[in-house]
Order: C-alpha cells, then structure tokens, then sequence
C-alpha cells in the first residue's frame, strides 16, 4: 500500500500536467488566430477553444481505429 500510494499521486500529477500543457497550447494557439485572415478567424478561434475533455475524446476515437 505504501508503494501503491505515491503511484497514484504521480499518476494524477501527470494529468494535471498534460491538461496544464494542453491549456498552455491552446492559449498560444488563440493568440495566433489574431494574426490570421479575418476570413479564418472564426474557425481557428473554434478549434483553439476545444475543450481538453473534448479533445481528449477525439484523441482516443482516433487511437482506437
């Protein structure tokens, strides 16, 4: 239990991370779309507003074709 315990906390840390990093991304990536064409803008504001669950579900219907 002892050796179980601290594997849980590095677990959880590991996806607080991966949502930490995806949220940093995701934040550079909507400051790119005010350098995009007008025209585009919209649609690269979407795509940078993904919600990381929503991506996270995306990511594993892809892996599981």
């Amino acid at each position: 239990m002892k050796i179980f315990a601290p594997f849980l906390i590095i677990l959880s840390l590991t996806a607080c991370s991966n949502r930490g990093a995806y949220e940093g991304i995701q934040a550079g990536n909507r400051n790119q779309c005010l350098k995009v064409l007008p025209a585009l803008f919209d649609e690269c504001m979407e795509n940078a507003n993904k919600s990381y669950d929503e991506y996270e579900r995306e990511r594993k219907e892809v892996l599981e074709n």
